[in-house]
């Protein structure tokens, strides 16, 4: 195996990818960027943690907003816990995004609310992090990255795989020939019960939620009304309302990451099936916990995708099959390749080539924490984001297709050219 692809080598690549840059200007300077959080909640705290573990010396939090008052204040003290001082506390967001001191704004709440919190955002003069899908529809997408544009602002979709390390390792790989021509990826993300045993994304609420403490109309937002319902609060995931479930919470992930490693753009086709078939008693979610999606693309390029909620043991995934060889991404911390055998019988070019597994446990933190580090860095003008507004909305558009494949019972064309979809 040659030096460019040895195992060394690609652990220290793989370290190197996400460490930190050391920039000596900095170290004298006292002026920080000043962030606030919208949506703190799982997701958000989980953001705010990584910000602090892999920026903490650049930020100042001075503001966070929660429509529910034991994330809003849980953010609170973990902002006063860190800062030694304690952030402006908002259930409204816009009164969040009216503070002139907030440069950027990290938006983590239910995806049915990322359109007009992002334009907000942008309006009030926002540098932003949003979290993926950019938005709830194809046509809300392409709304927000003209906006993005017009704005001059920088937005960030949290697409994160797109600075994990052994994806990177991936594409370099895949670049350098690794696997020879490759027309074929498998992905796939299973999962089971929650640790508690409660059913796939029934995730816990709290005793103490009531409408008091709760604002569910800020919630509910630009969706249908409905009354107060801590299971679609809470378990928002779950909903057509607010979701595109799998598709978009999932899916997207993979496709955009088999994107980035192959170096495609968007399908041109998506069929998809699937339904609710184990998560069936005293339950009433709308999207489902079964779905497989097949995607086309202009030049002879195919994804397959799987997901189930009933059964964990492969975990999750990508398998980009070339003809040469096989590159494994398990569950965003180790990576696989593996050459071809052709039959006891390869060329000699691949008979040279030995096979890898690299193991970065826990790989999914620092990759969180590059790529808010890359927002920070394409903000001071020292780098260009990893996954623009643009890129964001190609994942967007590939998970929406499989969610309109699936709802429709149709296959879904998409035409890059005039920006639509239809089907067949």
């Amino acid at each position: 195996m040659s030096e460019s692809v040895s195992r060394r080598n690609l652990v220290k690549k793989a370290i190197i990818a996400t460490a930190p840059a050391f920039i000596p200007h900095l170290a004298g300077q006292s002026k920080k960027m000043t962030f606030g959080f919208i949506g703190t909640g799982g997701r958000g705290s989980y953001l705010l943690d990584r910000l602090y573990a892999g920026s903490g010396t650049r930020v100042n939090v001075i503001g966070v907003c929660d429509t529910y008052a034991g994330n809003l204040n849980k953010a609170k003290d973990r902002v006063a816990t860190v800062e030694g001082k304690t952030p402006q506390t908002y259930v409204d967001y816009q009164r969040l995004l009216a503070d002139p001191n907030i440069q950027v704004v990290v938006i983590a709440t239910p995806e049915h609310l990322h359109h007009e919190m992002t334009l907000a955002a942008l309006k009030a003069g926002k540098h932003i992090y949003i979290e993926k899908p950019l938005a709830q529809t194809i046509e809300k997408g392409e709304e927000l990255v003209k906006a993005a544009a017009a704005a001059g602002k920088k937005v960030q979709v949290g697409t994160q795989n797109r600075s994990n390390s052994l994806y990177i390792m991936a594409k370099t790989m895949v670049s350098q020939g690794l696997i020879g021509d490759c027309h074929y990826v498998r992905a796939f993300w299973y999962r089971a019960a929650l640790a508690n045993g409660a059913p796939a994304w029934r995730y816990n609420i709290p005793a103490d939620a009531t409408p008091e403490n709760t604002d569910y109309n800020r919630f509910v937002g630009p969706a249908p009304k409905t009354p107060f319902n801590k299971s679609r609060y809470f378990q928002w995931r779950l909903y057509w309302d607010y979701s595109g479930g799998i598709s978009t919470d999932l899916l997207v992930h993979q496709t955009d990451i088999s994107n980035f490693v192959m170096g495609k753009t968007v399908p041109k086709t998506c069929v998809a099936s699937g339904g609710v078939y184990r998560w069936t008693e005293n339950d009433d979610r709308d999207v489902p916990d079964t779905l497989s999606a097949l995607y086309e693309y202009p030049d002879k390029f195919h994804i397959n995708y799987s997901c189930y909620f009933g059964n964990d043991e492969f975990g999750y995934g990508e398998q980009f099959c070339g003809d040469e060889g096989t590159i494994q991404v398990l569950n965003r911390q180790t990576l696989m390749f593996t050459p071809q055998k052709f039959a006891g019988k390869p060329p000699a070019h691949v008979a040279a080539r030995s096979e890898v597994k690299l193991d970065l446990k826990g790989n999914d933190n620092p990759a969180v924490e590059a790529h808010l580090r890359n927002l920070l860095d394409a903000i001071e003008g020292k780098a260009q984001l990893v996954a623009p507004v643009e890129v964001g909305q190609m994942a967007a558009i590939s998970g929406h297709m499989a969610t309109l494949a699936f709802r429709n019972n149709k296959m879904v064309l998409w035409d890059d050219k005039a920006r639509k979809y239809s089907f067949v």
